[in-house]
């Protein structure tokens, strides 16, 4: 019988997981109500700016299997560290109307959040092995507010203060906050150094796994949606004739409804034999949103955003979600996290990339409609696989094996 969960202790650690979430969203969200003014300020030409969408979404995957290395090296809390401090200098950096700042902050932006979002599945499997699901889905929507408040403000930032610059600059003040906090509140031990008695641990090789890649498929196929969404809902909606303002804040309306599927998504995957019907209906709310918002009468974009947001939000809660259950201990839950944020974030790259080539040959929103309609079916059919009732483990030798649940 396994021990209850001390709710009451884990507190502070919950609350600082959520400040640390609250940072890795706006930097993404806040830039994309805004791609039209940096364009028309900078002189970009498309494709450039589709790079400003791109650039991140691939560095999250390429920086994130660094965190499990510098985990081992000078610690999981040291490293957060690290990830919020180089997100606050990034996100000032990228505040500048020159190119050469502006594309390095947000390689630095895309760099320091795809080591700090690996980070989180392994410290929350690690504090909180038995409800790790349940906390995944409640970190997950302080991302999503994070995402919504980035999307919403970002227009009224800009206006307020004077320029888009000072606009995407005054997102660092939150980073720096949560570093802060982090710092002073979380203990940051140093890794326990193995003695010569001590038997060195098999490396463990989840490359050969298949549940590993159908588990970073279905975070690879549903992330590309989500950063499509990101950097490009607004830019298509203003092709329908909406202005940047109710664009941005049809986007802040399309995360903020994450808000509520990114809760409930595993307390509703508990209920059923898997993981399979809860991720099928959100992928199915996802595909309803898009063909509404790109294809449906303008007077449904309402309730065209809700559905895609509440699709969205469960979609994403999930795939973190799926990290953790299909991990037996912390340090699988780390080693898959980096694989699947990883590899699943360099596959996504693609998404972003592939509508700002098809938007700088003006392609229609019928193809761009078909593009986003094929990631859902991919997710869907990573899902089928990812979520049955499975399980990476250790067998006595340290060997990875996949145990049925």
């Amino acid at each position: 019988m396994t021990a209850p969960i001390n709710w009451r202790q884990l507190a502070p650690f919950l609350a600082l997981m959520i400040l640390v979430a609250l940072n890795l969203r706006p930097a993404l969200s806040s830039m994309a109500p805004m791609l039209v003014r940096i364009q028309q300020d900078i002189g970009l030409s498309a494709m450039a700016i589709g790079a400003l969408t791109t650039l991140p979404v691939l560095c999250l995957g390429i920086f994130a299997p660094l965190a499990p290395w510098l985990t081992q090296r000078v610690g999981a809390e040291r490293t957060l560290s690290l990830a919020l401090l180089l997100l606050g200098c990034a996100l000032v950096l990228r505040a500048s109307s020159q190119p050469f700042l502006l594309y390095t902050g947000t390689l630095l932006v895309g760099a320091a959040i795809g080591i700090a979002g690996t980070l989180l599945p392994a410290l929350v499997k690690r504090e909180l092995p038995q409800g790790a699901d349940i906390v995944t889905g409640v970190y997950t929507m302080a991302l999503c507010l994070g995402g919504s408040l980035g999307a919403g403000l970002s227009i009224p930032l800009a206006n307020a203060l004077g320029s888009w610059q000072l606009g995407l600059g005054s997102w660092a003040l939150l980073a720096f906050l949560a570093l802060v906090a982090w710092r002073l509140r979380m203990p940051h031990p140093r890794p326990t150094r193995p003695t010569t008695t001590t038997p060195a641990m098999p490396k463990v090789r989840l490359l050969r796994n298949p549940l590993a890649w159908q588990v970073t498929g279905y975070m690879g196929s549903q992330s590309a949606l989500a950063y499509i969404v990101f950097g490009w809902l607004p830019v298509l909606l203003q092709r329908r004739d909406l202005g940047e303002a109710e664009a941005g804040w049809l986007l802040a309306a399309s995360v903020m409804g994450q808000l509520i599927t990114a809760l409930a998504a595993p307390w509703l995957a508990r209920l059923g034999r898997d993981q399979r019907p809860t991720i099928l209906l959100l992928l199915s709310c996802t595909a309803a949103g898009i063909v509404i918002l790109l294809q449906a009468p303008l007077a449904w974009r309402w309730p065209g955003v809700i559905l895609l947001g509440l699709g969205q939000g469960g979609s994403f809660s999930m795939a973190l979600t799926l990290i953790v259950l299909r991990s037996a201990n912390s340090r699988l839950a780390g080693k898959l996290s980096g694989m699947a944020q990883g590899i699943g974030y360099s596959l996504a790259a693609t998404g972003p990339l592939l509508v700002g080539i098809l938007l700088e040959y003006s392609t229609g929103l019928d193809t761009l409609t078909g593009v986003l309609l094929a990631f859902v079916a991919a997710a869907m059919a990573c899902s089928l696989l990812a979520g049955r009732q499975r399980q990476l483990d250790l067998d006595e030798q340290g060997r990875l094996i996949t145990v049925h649940r």
